[in-house]
C-alpha cells in the first residue's frame, strides 16, 4: 500500500485519457460530484465532534480536579497551535493529493486521539495527545476546500462551498447537544469513548465515497465540463506552484487571515468556554447549555447556508457586503448574550423561555447566524475567490494558520482569565467571566472593521 515513499500514499493519482462519450462523462461527474461532496459535508463535520469533545468535558473534569482553567486553556492552545501549522502544510500539500486519502486519515487519527484521551489523568498527557490532535484536525478543511474547488465550477462555488461549511455548525451542535447528553449520563469518558468509536467508523466510511480529481477518472476539467472558463488565459498556464506562490505575494490574503485570528478568537471563546461559561455565570445546567449552543449552531447552518445563496444570486458573488451584515449580527449576539440575565425558576435553575432567559437563546442565535456567514466568507471562500483555483488549497491553508493562531492565543488568553477570575462562593469553587467575555467581544469587533479593508477587492478571472 506504501510504494517507496509513505507520502506517496497522500499523492493525487495520474491523469487518465479524457473519455469520449459525452453521456457516460455526464453519468460519473454527477453521481460522483454528489457522493463527494455529500461526503465532505457530513464526514467534515465529524472533525468538529471530536475536536470539541474536550469543551464540553470541562465541567465535570473541573469538579473531579483532573485539570484547573489555565491548563485547560494550555490544551486548548496545543490543539490549535499545532492545528494551524498544519493547515499552512496540509493546505500546500491538498492540491497535490488524493483528497479521500489525506481527509479518511486525518478524521481516523483524531478519532484514535479522542479514544486514548478518555483514559488519561496526566495533564501532561493530555497537552502532548491534544496538541497531536491539531496535526490530525488539519487534515480536514483545506483538503476539503480543495476538493470543492476541484469538482464545482466558479459559478456553483458559493453556494456549494456555504452548504458545506453547515458542516462546522452541524459538528459542534452534535457536540453540543449528543455529546453533552452522553457525558451528562454517563461520564466525560464514556462520552469520549463514544464520539471516537463513532467518528473511527464515519472515516472508513470516507476513505471509499470520497474522490481524487476528476482527471483521474478520466473526466475534463470542472471549467471544461461547466465551460465555466476565467477570462484569463494565463491561468490555464500557470503551474500549481507558482500558483501557490502567488498566495503568499497577495495581500489580501494577508488581510484575510489577521480578520480571521480576530473572528476566531470570538469563535472558539464560544466554542470552548461556552458551555462553562452558561452553567457558572448563569447556572445552567450540562444538558440545557448544550441545548442553547445547539440552537446557536442551528442558527450557524441557516446563516452558512444563506450567505453563500445570498452573495451568489443577489450580490453577484461579491462578498463584501455580506460579510459586513453577518459581522454585525455576530457582534449583536455577542453583546445581547453577555447582558442577559436568565430568570430563575423552581430549584433556581435558569428558565429558558423566562422574561430575560430568553435573550440568552436570541442572543446565541443571532451569534450563530452571524459567525456562519462570517465563516464562509473571511474563513475560506474570498481566498478561494482572488486566488488561482490551483492554490485553493494554499489559499485555505494560509488563512487557516492565522484563523488557528488566534484560537491558539485565545485558548491561552482565556484559560488565565478565567483562572485569575476563579472564586469561592457557598462552598462551591466558580470562575468570573467578565474579562474573558470582553476580550471575545472585542476580537468580534476587531474582525469586522478588519473585513471592511477587503470592500474593494475583487475575485480572480
Amino acid at each position: 500500500m506504501f510504494p517507496g515513499n509513505p507520502l506517496s500514499f497522500f499523492k493525487t493519482g495520474p491523469d487518465r485519457p479524457v473519455l469520449e462519450e459525452p453521456t457516460q462523462i455526464r453519468r460519473i461527474y454527477e453521481s460522483k460530484r454528489l457522493t463527494i461532496f455529500l461526503s465532505l459535508v457530513f464526514g467534515y463535520s465529524m472533525f468538529y465532534v471530536c475536536r470539541l469533545g474536550f469543551a464540553v468535558a470541562k465541567k465535570p473534569m473541573l469538579d473531579e480536579g483532573i485539570l484547573n482553567a489555565k491548563e485547560m486553556g494550555d490544551i486548548g492552545s496545543a490543539l490549535f497551535f499545532t492545528y494551524a501549522f498544519g493547515k499552512l502544510v496540509n493546505g500546500f500539500l491538498a492540491d497535490r493529493s488524493n483528497i479521500a486519502r489525506i481527509v479518511a486519515t486525518g478524521l481516523l487519527g483524531s478519532a484514535v486521539i479522542i479514544i486514548l484521551f478518555g483514559f488519561t489523568k496526566v495533564y501532561f498527557l493530555f497537552l502532548v495527545l491534544w496538541g497531536i490532535n491539531g496535526w490530525f484536525q488539519s487534515m480536514g478543511a483545506a483538503p476539503c476546500g480543495a476538493s470543492i474547488s476541484q469538482w464545482f465550477s466558479n459559478r456553483e462555488r458559493g453556494t456549494r462551498y456555504g452548504i458545506w461549511s453547515t458542516a462546522h455548525s452541524m459538528g459542534e451542535a452534535l457536540s453540543f447537544y449528543v455529546t453533552a447528553a452522553l457525558i451528562a449520563y454517563f461520564g466525560w469518558r464514556w462520552g469520549l469513548w463514544s464520539v471516537g468509536l463513532f467518528s473511527a467508523l464515519i472515516a472508513l466510511v470516507m476513505y471509499h465515497t470520497l474522490g481524487d480529481r476528476p482527471q483521474t477518472y478520466g473526466l475534463p476539467p470542472i471549467a471544461d465540463y461547466k465551460n465555466d472558463h476565467a477570462t484569463d488565459s494565463s491561468e490555464a498556464q500557470t503551474s500549481v506552484g507558482r500558483a501557490q506562490l502567488e498566495v503568499l505575494r497577495n495581500p489580501y490574503v494577508w488581510i484575510l487571515g489577521m480578520s480571521s485570528v480576530a473572528m476566531y478568537i470570538g469563535r472558539y471563546g464560544i466554542n470552548s468556554w461556552g458551555v462553562l461559561y452558561l452553567q457558572e455565570a448563569k447556572s445552567y445546567t450540562l444538558v440545557t447549555a448544550g441545548t442553547v449552543l445547539t440552537c446557536a449552531k442551528v442558527m450557524e447552518t441557516i446563516g452558512a447556508l444563506s450567505s453563500g445563496f445570498i452573495s451568489d444570486f443577489l450580490f453577484r458573488s461579491r462578498r463584501n457586503v455580506t460579510t459586513l451584515l453577518y459581522g454585525l449580527i455576530q457582534v449583536a449576539g455577542l453583546i445581547i448574550l453577555f447582558m442577559a440575565s436568565p430568570v430563575r425558576g423552581a430549584g433556581n435553575q435558569p428558565m429558558l423561555l423566562g422574561r430575560y432567559g430568553i435573550w440568552d437563546l436570541i442572543g446565541a442565535s443571532c451569534f450563530g447566524f452571524g459567525l456562519g456567514g462570517m465563516l464562509v466568507f473571511i474563513g475560506g471562500l474570498i481566498a478561494i475567490d482572488i486566488c488561482s483555483k490551483k492554490a485553493s488549497g494554499a489559499a485555505m491553508g494560509v488563512v487557516g494558520m492565522f484563523s488557528y493562531l488566534g484560537a491558539s492565543l485565545q485558548e491561552g488568553v482565556s484559560g488565565r482569565l478565567i483562572e485569575a477570575g476563579k472564586m469561592v462562593v457557598n462552598g462551591e469553587t466558580v470562575h468570573d467571566f467578565t474579562s474573558a467575555y470582553l476580550f471575545w467581544l472585542g476580537a468580534a469587533v476587531i474582525a469586522v472593521l478588519l473585513s471592511c479593508t477587503l470592500w474593494n477587492v475583487k475575485q480572480k478571472e
